[in-house]
């Protein structure tokens, strides 16, 4: 296995969900493998899955492009939504087929989908991250080029995936960070010239780095992977501005 596994989910830190998906990858295995396993993010907003896919989109241009991502944000586990590993530019992404994936296919130049049809001898009802996705794709990269044989089928044209309707760029906060900072869903490079961001009627002043405003200062940054971050110096701007996943970000 020598292509790079990244994992992201809603599973969050705490109990046995994210070492077992680890455990679940280790099989796949040998003493030679370069290809390393690394928890790319686990505090994805809790199924959240239009959020998560403004976010993973994001995080996905910073890994290798020979990246497999096992992305988890799945409330509808067990039901009827579609398994899917998806080949996106140089990438590959595996889990459910829910919009997930919708916002890094969007800005991708090649797309290729594919339904996984590989099952395991046993799959949980509710734990499809360990049992069939995080396994698809340890079988991916130790597969090779090869990987699609015995492993999916083509997407159905007449199968869309979720997400089709959504914005480009999403005016709201998506995740909120330790240090309470409000990430949004807008690349800040594609931020019209001459607007200003606002949140709850407040005008939030722009800035490089959070050094550049003395202490308790508000304002909005290019944060590292590309999105507008809201911040205060020292300070906490989810709860200095009430914000929360889901608020709104005014572009006036």
């Amino acid at each position: 296995m020598t292509r790079p596994i990244f994992l992201f989910t809603d599973y969050g830190w705490a109990g046995f969900y994210v070492g077992q998906l680890h455990a679940s990858i280790l099989p796949y295995r040998d003493a030679g493998s370069t290809g390393a396993v690394i928890d790319l993010m686990h505090d994805v907003p809790a199924h959240d899955v239009k959020a998560a896919s403004y976010l993973l989109a994001a995080l996905a241009e910073h890994t290798p492009e020979n990246a497999i991502i096992v992305g988890v944000v799945d409330p509808g586990v067990g039901g009827d939504r579609p398994a899917v590993a998806l080949e996106v530019d140089n990438r590959i992404f595996v889990g459910p087929g829910n919009g997930l994936f919708e916002i890094a296919k969007r800005r991708a130049s090649d797309v290729t989908g594919h339904l996984l049809t590989w099952r395991p001898k046993s799959l949980s009802a509710s734990f499809h991250g360990r049992d069939l996705f995080a396994p698809a794709a340890a079988r991916i990269a130790a597969a090779g080029n090869d990987w699609r044989e015995g492993l999916s089928k083509p997407l159905p044209q007449s199968l869309p995936l979720p997400g089709a309707d959504w914005p480009d760029d999403l005016p709201s906060v998506i995740h909120i960070d330790g240090f309470g900072n409000a990430m949004t869903g807008i690349r800040a490079a594609k931020l019209p010239s001459g607007l200003t961001v606002a949140v709850n009627g407040r005008k939030i002043q722009k800035a490089i780095t959070f050094s550049d405003l003395p202490k308790g200062d508000v304002f909005w940054y290019e944060n590292s992977i590309g999105l507008v971050e809201i911040a205060v110096n020292q300070g906490r701007a989810a709860e200095f501005l009430k914000l929360e996943i889901g608020s709104a970000i005014g572009l006036i």
